[in-house]
């Protein structure tokens, strides 16, 4: 399996990195906080993801911008830009119709994407995500993001990983070892601390909880029942806000799902069910 890496401009000049590898239908993942496009590539924490994704496929997945392999010095860091970012992206990849998986950070994008173009998303997926930031959800989350952006700029570049362990500790709890080392360093190379901390805070202000409402295509929402990164109740919300979206609590902890876990396999089933009834009715052209 092989990806290809493309560039495109969002609609304020920004360049993006997207990438595509695998068959089929077009799955577009909505990026999220922390990615690297040729990093992940060979990550012990998100390969099985890439190659799950693309068990009939053709997944397309971009770096955000300031992050990765997109432009690192940006301005703009709101929800209109990310869902703007995405607009790029999909236009890019000469996608007409497609299912849009929106996980983590990349929730309330993909919420306000389908909003904005419902005629273009066939099914929307959405995992470990919100529809409130943190700071929308009470004291108690608003002191924790304020310590969260404070522990990315006190450590977020340094060669000494105890700043960032705090995060792949509640990322993906019960990961080995080398998975927490790659974790950790993952967060250094993805962004740098100014931009790291810009994103955090924007996106622990965003409330999508008026749009979810308006949504009005076939919904997916999976949700780990323990998850330290995105709270359950949180999953649970979104579900109830989006007319008719069916929810699927996921019996583990971790953030990001690990493949030796059986809630893996549970995800996978799920989606793959969940997407059949959209690819005879979903259209696609080549990727550019």
């Amino acid at each position: 399996m092989e990806q290809q890496v493309r560039f495109c401009t969002a609609p304020d000049g920004v360049r993006l990195a997207f990438a595509t590898h695998g068959q089929g239908p077009p799955l577009v993942r909505a990026s999220t906080w922390l990615t690297h496009l040729e990093f992940d590539w060979q990550s012990p924490l998100w390969r099985h993801w890439l190659e799950g994704l693309a068990d009939g496929h053709t997944v397309v997945r971009y770096d955000e911008r300031g992050c990765g392999l997109s432009d690192r010095e940006v301005e703009d860091l709101s929800l209109e830009a990310w869902v703007g970012d995405l607009e790029a992206v999909v236009d890019a990849a000469n996608l007409d119709r497609f299912a849009l998986l929106g996980m983590s950070q990349g929730g309330p994008v993909a919420v306000a994407y389908s909003v904005r173009h419902p005629e273009r998303v066939s099914h929307l997926v959405l995992y470990g995500t919100y529809a409130r930031g943190r700071l929308r959800r009470g004291p108690s989350q608003r002191q924790e993001a304020e310590a969260m952006i404070a522990m990315v700029g006190a450590g977020w570049g340094q060669n000494a990983p105890a700043f960032r362990r705090a995060f792949t500790t509640m990322f993906v709890p019960g990961a080995t070892s080398e998975q927490m080392r790659w974790f950790d360093e993952l967060q250094r190379v993805s962004s740098s601390t100014e931009t790291a901390a810009r994103i955090r805070l924007s996106r622990n202000g965003l409330d999508v909880s008026d749009l979810a409402g308006q949504v009005t295509v076939p919904t997916l929402v999976l949700h780990a029942r323990d998850d330290l990164v995105v709270p359950f109740t949180e999953g649970r919300l979104l579900a109830a806000l989006i007319p008719s979206a069916r929810f699927v609590p996921l019996e583990r902890r971790n953030h990001i799902l690990l493949a030796d876990e059986p809630a893996w396999p549970a995800f996978l089933s799920e989606l793959r069910a969940f997407l059949a009834a959209s690819q005879s009715r979903g259209t696609r052209t080549s990727p550019a």
